[in-house]
């Protein structure tokens, strides 16, 4: 048996394999033939008794004609035939991704009788290799693991109906998606943590570098989702997608409050006092000059002489909007920190589940 490449989106799989029945047909006894007898004329083929069999989960089936007819009868001394004929079948098979990508999967081909009842017709696998399988047979997202025959039984309300059913153990290659969607997720997810490290003020550095990672990752699952059958429940490429796509939006959402928290003032500066002197005090900012010179607290005395007096290394006096501007960078340390450990904390939970 050869199988062709597993469609993905459709749910079904193609086989190009040889089907083998053997039987014992008394009426065709000959003892004094001397060596088994070959035909392969379709015509001849049709006169011979058959047992009447289909496969009952496929979809689409060929009969294979090229050179010739790919159709053989032997007939043996003894009364067995072997009848062997190759055929190119669609076979569904019902999938359950939940764990997708990290999933494995079985799938079925099964051979019933049309119209004979067990009481007439009763289908059993050969007793040696039932099933086998093309020597270098590889599927470009499956590997076979292992395959199991049994027999079974189809009820009606005309009978009962033998039939043989084997069953393909299938483990998803995780090469590929692992190249094509986690190591560039991880990748988008990292660079969007560059933002903590750049300086607060460098907005349009922090914004673009916010927005494009957020857009990447978010063109990224959508190519992803768009290879996929729809399905009505979440699937484990959702929850890794999910997960990138809200850490690269908290990583914004951060900028965000930080860069809030940086430029807050007062509307009205606040009133101090001094403690070892009792007078009043008015703190305030004199603007930046045009030659560039920094911004200086500065401490007026309301007194009768009017006269300003210049505090520069007065520790009770902090230059307005200090402690807003400590708070921003503050938080910036900490998502240097806390983004990633809550990132590898996700990974720690996320593969065990879904791997085992």
């Amino acid at each position: 048996m050869i199988a062709e490449p597993y469609r993905q989106v459709i749910k079904d799989y193609e086989v190009d394999l040889y089907l083998r029945q053997k039987w014992l047909d008394e009426r065709l006894k000959k003892p004094e033939m001397s060596r088994p007898l070959d035909l392969n004329d379709p015509k001849l083929v049709q006169r011979i008794w058959k047992p009447e069999v289909f496969f009952a989960n496929a979809k689409h089936a060929e009969f294979q004609y090229v050179t010739v007819p790919n159709v053989l009868v032997r007939i043996t001394p003894s009364g067995h035939l072997l009848y062997m004929l190759r055929l190119k079948l669609t076979f569904s098979c019902m999938m359950d991704l939940y764990r997708f990508p990290l999933d494995s999967q079985v799938c079925t081909i099964e051979l019933a009788s049309f119209s004979k009842t067990t009481s007439e017709l009763n289908l059993k696998w050969s007793e040696e290799n039932p099933v086998n399988l093309f020597e270098k047979l590889k599927l470009p997202q499956f590997e076979i693991k292992s395959v199991n025959t049994s027999l079974c039984s189809e009820k009606f309300h005309i009978g009962e109906y033998s039939c043989l059913k084997a069953e393909f153990n299938l483990q998803r290659s995780i090469g590929f998606h692992l190249v094509q969607s986690y190591l560039p997720t991880i990748l988008i997810v990292v660079i969007s943590w560059v933002s903590f490290w750049l300086d607060v003020e460098a907005i349009p550095a922090r914004i673009t570098l916010g927005v494009t990672t957020l857009l990447t990752i978010s063109s990224k699952s959508s190519g992803i989702q768009s290879n996929l059958p729809p399905v009505s429940y979440v699937k484990a490429i959702d929850v890794w997608m999910g997960a990138c796509t809200t850490f690269v939006f908290t990583a914004l959402l951060e900028f965000t409050l930080v860069n809030y928290l940086w430029r807050k003032r007062r509307a009205t500066p606040p009133s101090i006092k001094v403690a070892d002197e009792n007078i009043s005090l008015r703190m305030y900012e004199e603007k930046e000059e045009c030659n560039g010179t920094k911004k200086v607290a500065k401490i007026q005395q309301e007194s009768d002489d009017d006269e300003p007096v210049e505090e520069k290394n007065n520790p009770r006096v902090k230059p307005y909007g200090g402690t807003h501007k400590i708070s921003a960078k503050r938080i910036d340390q900490l998502c240097r920190a806390g983004f990633p450990v809550l990132f590898l904390i996700f990974n720690i939970c996320y593969w065990p589940y879904y791997l085992f």
